[in-house]
């Protein structure tokens, strides 16, 4: 039996983010994005910053070249990406935002044989295309978007490309800094959030959006969730998909953590929504793919 601790962190972190997805879907009706971004990463430093005051033993010395590595993959993965991705959202809708998204492992397994020269066998090619396949079956399932105009597909599509491309080179970047070296999970998980939320609060500055906090309608509900959601979908996902990247390779611990729109559907289910055989099908699809990076 191999050591598969890398890829159950990384299918752990697709759990945890369609839990915070669900819950981010609602307190985003009453935060802007990019101020919300910058809010979660916030929340998740002081957890992760007590976490560590806690967990005494974990004060591993941190090299400088993984610290820059670490935090450059923050920056461009996070705080690039994230705003990247909110833009994507705004052109195209979640739909075809998240079809972009199956775009970031097969990239992320070309770039990490590039720059780090791991080669993945067949099984694991077949692997990543099978889940890929299977989230892409599910996630064009539903009831198809309104028409969008061609500036918003062209614009959506080049931020689009751009999101996926920063995800993919975050993943690569940190790969880079833990898989020589004795820097753990959590303190890279600081780290790299600590360079998002730096990039996200410089953006709301420079488009003078800081105005927007005072604005929002706090209430005891709205920072409960916040709270929560910051924990499980930043702290503890992060947190995880360091691991899935300290432990395996980059193609596979991305393509097992992107997987989050399968497990959105049974929390859609407990919401209500009816689950169809094309949306089980994918599910199949996806499940397979996963066994083949498994075994």
């Amino acid at each position: 039996m191999g050591d598969f601790r890398g890829e159950i962190a990384a299918l752990s972190t697709a759990i945890l983010w369609a839990i915070a997805t669900v819950i981010y879907g609602k307190v985003g009706i009453t935060i802007p994005p990019l101020l919300l971004n910058a809010i979660k990463g916030i929340l998740a430093i002081a957890s992760i910053g007590l976490t560590i005051i806690i967990w005494k033993g974990d004060t591993a010395a941190l090299p400088l070249i993984p610290m820059i590595l670490l935090l450059a993959s923050g920056a461009i993965g996070i705080g690039l990406g994230d705003t990247a991705f909110f833009n994507t959202l705004k052109n195209l809708g979640a739909r075809r935002t998240l079809l972009l998204e199956t775009l970031a492992p097969p990239l992320t397994a070309v770039l990490a044989a590039i720059f780090l020269n791991e080669q993945l066998t067949l099984q694991s090619w077949g692997g990543i295309f099978l889940t890929v396949a299977g989230v892409a079956w599910v996630i064009t399932e539903r009831s198809p978007q309104g028409a969008i105009s061609a500036q918003n597909l062209k614009t959506g599509v080049i931020w689009g490309l751009l999101a996926e491309l920063a995800q993919a080179t975050g993943a690569v970047l940190s790969r880079t800094a833990l898989m020589n070296t004795s820097v753990s999970p959590l303190w890279s998980s600081l780290l790299r959030i600590s360079a998002g939320v730096a990039i996200a609060i410089l953006l709301i500055l420079l488009q003078g959006r800081q105005k927007q906090f005072l604005q929002i309608q706090w209430t005891w509900r709205v920072v409960g969730l916040l709270i929560v959601a910051a924990f499980i979908g930043t702290h503890l996902a992060i947190w995880l998909q360091q691991t899935g990247l300290k432990y395996a390779p980059a193609g596979v611990a991305q393509t097992l953590a992107s997987t989050s729109p399968l497990f959105a559907l049974p929390l859609a289910a407990l919401q209500g929504d009816r689950i169809t055989p094309r949306a089980l099908g994918g599910v199949c699809l996806a499940i397979a793919g996963i066994g083949l990076l498994f075994r």
